[in-house]
């Protein structure tokens, strides 16, 4: 991974959460910075005062639900960072936790947005560029959820990570042709962010270890390592691929 020394990276829902885990581990590995940042614009700063002396970081805010916004991003961050050769796509929410019966089409469409849409924006917008890099890569965040359908409520949002999953292996088909390599990271129960902290109560988060083989939640860090690992020449030929960070509970 020390292969990702000089890189340039986008890294969506970069201030918060596994967000700022993944921007702090990419630029302790020498990669150059564009953290986007929807509303944790205190957070973006406190990651971007972070960066080693020798790389770059910057932040940059947008609503990437929408194109205009969504485009306007990428195309700054690229200016900013001078090309491109990675793209992080962290950004999503479950939003809340709705049943079947209180779906409503708004809602269904804002988490689709949210978490797969967005997703599609940035990418479409980053191809160019990426197809500029001699060694360009797509990290999309997907959740164990997608796997196995989450908890109760859950509904909306483990169709659109499921969604994510689908996004990345067609994704890498269409792409590999072009040297662009695209993977997905699929978290389990990762404690320490403002995802699990607004939306899974102790109770739950506790019962959820106690199922877990290795016993413990996970951290942002465990899932930064990951995405470096995928961000990174050195595993040149895995594209498609989807890993599992959740202890154990999904494929043991």
């Amino acid at each position: 991974m020390s292969r990702l020394q000089g890189k340039k990276a986008i890294v969506t829902g970069g201030g918060q959460g596994l967000g700022r885990a993944i921007s702090e581990e990419l630029m302790r590995l020498g990669c150059d910075v564009a953290i986007h940042y929807y509303k944790s614009a205190e957070g973006s700063q406190q990651v971007k005062q972070c960066a080693p002396a020798s790389v770059r970081a910057e932040c940059f805010a947008a609503d990437l639900t929408i194109e205009s916004e969504a485009s306007a991003m990428v195309d700054a961050a690229v200016e900013f960072l001078g090309g491109l050769d990675v793209v992080v796509n962290n950004s999503g929410d479950i939003i809340a936790r709705r049943r079947l019966g209180e779906v409503d089409s708004e809602f269904w469409k804002r988490v689709m947005d949210v978490n797969v849409t967005s997703m599609m924006l940035v990418t479409r917008q980053a191809l160019s560029y990426l197809q500029g890099s001699e060694n360009s890569s797509v990290v999309n965040i997907a959740s164990l959820a997608g796997r196995m359908g989450g908890h109760a409520g859950s509904l909306v949002y483990a169709t659109a990570k499921g969604a994510v999953l689908t996004w990345t292996r067609s994704l890498a088909k269409e792409l590999g042709p072009q040297g662009i390599r695209v993977n997905a990271v699929a978290p389990g129960l990762i404690l320490g962010t403002a995802f699990h902290a607004t939306h899974t109560t102790p109770e739950s988060a506790a019962k959820t270890v106690a199922g877990i083989p290795l016993g413990r939640a996970g951290n942002p860090e465990d899932v930064a390592r990951a995405v470096a690992f995928f961000a990174s020449e050195y595993d040149g030929f895995i594209t498609g691929a989807t890993l599992d960070i959740n202890g154990g509970v999904f494929g043991c």
